[in-house]
């Protein structure tokens, strides 16, 4: 399954788009709010891949020691 967001120009769409629901091509969810501090968290899901814990401990020591 893959996930896009869509902006609606015209309200006309959202009829249309309910009835693909209807006929289960499409399932549509309601937008989860926008966090306290106004960042959109949901937008970064999957942007990192997954990283074993040793790699990713790695990587902090060497930037880290680029910085002293």
């Amino acid at each position: 399954m893959k996930s896009i967001t869509i902006d609606i120009i015209n309200e006309k769409a959202i009829l249309l788009l309910q009835d693909l629901e209807l006929l289960k091509l499409i399932r549509m969810r309601k937008e989860t709010a926008v966090q306290k501090d106004g960042t959109d968290w949901g937008r970064y899901k999957g942007v990192m891949s997954k990283q074993p814990i040793g790699e990713v401990d790695q990587q902090l020591n060497e930037l880290r020691s680029e910085w002293e």
